[in-house]
């Protein structure tokens, strides 16, 4: 496994287990089958309601805790400063863990100011290890950067061959942020799987589609947490560390940027309406 070092220091793996849109009864088992397959980083969130089935996995899979890296997420409705030191407790019971090695904020939306604070004390108190957000455009995170004491070591955001998040990755270096992408396979949209540029290059190393398009974020310096239940899967997507792409397979995917998200932009009202109103 290749790592990361934040900007306090502390190493993350750049590429781990992404849990969201895994069932919660089927979590721990997903959970327990990528650490077997050599999974050392794990990503949940309060809002995907499986902190439980990763804490689960974790107690039961016999890797001692210090050699995993957990990572959860702090939803919009537990935004404030004490709903938030709240819903830290919660989280570290529901993971079973006395820390977690990376919190975020999962929206850049309520009372995150107020969320920042209770998880800067938490992470002085040594129950974070490192502390962050997600889907915060470049914006919002130069206003955080600029003052908070401690200054966000990821932003987790959409990112994979076709939203690259060019700009947003320069600014992220600027202010000393790791960038890390949700959604690498963006679900399988605009044909991510059979896309030709990324078959061929695959052909070319004899490797699929989804494992080119991981080594592509790697070797630009982003961390990836692809998802999936199958283990057969799991292995797959772990196994990009034994080739390298050249400059200009680099240069052809960088080609296939679109520069506009596969989902949804944090910048359109309606967006952010059906968003902020999952928590009423």
């Amino acid at each position: 496994m290749n790592y990361v070092t934040l900007n306090n220091g502390v190493k993350m793996p750049i590429l781990g287990y992404g849990v969201y849109q895994v069932d919660p009864a089927e979590c721990e088992r997903c959970v327990l089958d990528a650490i077997s397959v050599g999974y050392r980083s794990i990503d949940t969130a309060q809002a995907y309601r499986n902190e439980e089935g990763v804490g689960n996995a974790i107690e039961k899979s016999g890797v001692p805790r210090e050699d995993l890296f957990l990572t959860t997420k702090v939803w919009i409705s537990n935004g404030g400063y004490e709903k938030a030191k709240v819903s830290i407790a919660e989280s570290l019971r529901k993971l079973k863990t006395d820390y977690i090695d990376l919190l975020l904020i999962h929206q850049p939306f309520n009372d995150y100011y107020g969320t920042y604070r209770a998880m800067t004390e938490a992470y002085k108190a040594g129950k974070i290890r490192a502390i962050g957000v997600s889907n915060f455009y470049p914006d919002r995170l130069i206003d955080l950067c600029r003052f908070q004491e401690v200054v966000p070591a990821v932003n987790q955001v959409e990112t994979h061959p076709f939203q690259q998040q060019k700009a947003a990755h320069e600014i992220m270096k600027k202010y000393g942020v790791q960038h890390e992408s949700w959604g690498p396979f963006a679900e399988g949209r605009k044909d991510m799987f059979t896309n030709p540029v990324l078959r061929n290059i695959g052909e070319a190393h004899g490797k699929s589609a989804a494992q080119v398009i991981l080594r592509f974020l790697i070797q630009s310096g982003v961390v990836v947490i692809p998802k999936s239940t199958h283990k057969e899967r799991m292995a797959e997507n772990l196994d990009v560390f034994d080739f390298a792409l050249s400059a200009g397979q680099m240069s052809a995917i960088a080609a296939l940027d679109e520069g506009e998200s596969a989902f949804f932009s944090h910048y359109d009202p309606k967006t952010v309406e059906m968003i902020t109103g999952l928590v009423r």
